[in-house]
């Protein structure tokens, strides 16, 4: 028995309305028919996925994170900045770039769920827009140095 792939993933909307209003502008992601539960949810289109947001009074664990890969990274930075949305303290900065040549980019939600905003090529970025990437500053192995966040490029190289 094994997992075969990811359906969703769910994150706590503090306001259920605000939330569908970021994730829609943000991400383009598209609300779809959701059944009725025992507290407000909305179920939204990632391409082929869904993502869902029920409003929950918790705030979100602190290190808990969703990932999506993004095509215009340099863009979802400015679109970031612009918004004040970076998370600058959980992972000690904003804007990395990892050992494997991808980047990864930190934002928060209104909610306070933490998302991380991945590229698998961090040399094509712009650093003049990109302004403040740092490269992931622990010592790192020849293994460690071989680490991708994308592995189906890693399988094609």
């Amino acid at each position: 028995m094994r997992a075969t792939g990811i359906n969703h993933v769910s994150v706590v909307a503090r306001n259920l309305q605000e939330s569908i209003r970021f994730y829609r502008d943000m991400f383009g992601m598209e609300p779809v028919t959701t059944p009725s539960f025992a507290f407000p949810a909305q179920w939204m289109r990632i391409g082929d996925l869904q993502f869902h947001l029920f409003e929950q009074p918790e705030a979100p664990p602190r290190y808990q994170h969703i990932a999506l890969t993004v095509d215009d990274f340099a863009g979802f930075y400015l679109r970031a900045k612009e918004l004040g949305i970076f998370e600058r303290e959980t992972f000690g900065h904003h804007v990395y770039e990892l050992p494997g040549g991808c980047a990864q980019m930190y934002i928060r939600d209104p909610a306070g769920n933490c998302i991380e905003l991945d590229t698998p090529d961090a040399a094509a970025l712009d650093r003049s827009v990109v302004t403040d990437i740092r490269p992931l500053a622990l010592p790192q192995s020849d293994e460690d140095r071989r680490s991708t966040l994308f592995l189906t490029r890693r399988r094609e190289a």
